[in-house]
């Protein structure tokens, strides 16, 4: 399965992200098919430079993108719906309260 990811580059505390098209099974530092866009959050305003035509390509090819990449194209007119929940809880950190409650 393909998946569009952002792969962190730069230097410590300079951080700049590729959007790469990759293998699902690859990790983001790996080989990857395309780099289709960049993104520098650090400039004011966010620097995102993205190749519209490649993405809509590889979406068209069944690619899927994350959550976070998925709500970038959203911002950039690419992708229509409703953005994505980027961040989840952790399943450790959401059962040890049920525990305690249990407990009392």
């Amino acid at each position: 399965m393909l998946i569009i990811r952002m792969s962190r580059v730069g230097k410590t505390k300079e951080p700049s992200y590729r959007l790469l098209v990759q293998s699902k099974s690859k990790d983001p530092w790996g080989d990857s098919l395309e780099t289709v866009g960049f993104i520098n959050p650090r400039t004011k305003p966010k620097t995102i430079k993205l190749d519209e035509e490649r993405i809509k390509h590889w979406l068209a090819k069944g690619a899927k993108a994350t959550p976070s990449v998925h709500n970038i194209l959203i911002d950039a007119k690419i992708l229509t719906g409703e953005k994505l929940k980027a961040t989840f809880k952790r399943k450790k950190a959401a059962e040890a309260p049920k525990k305690e409650q249990k407990a009392a």
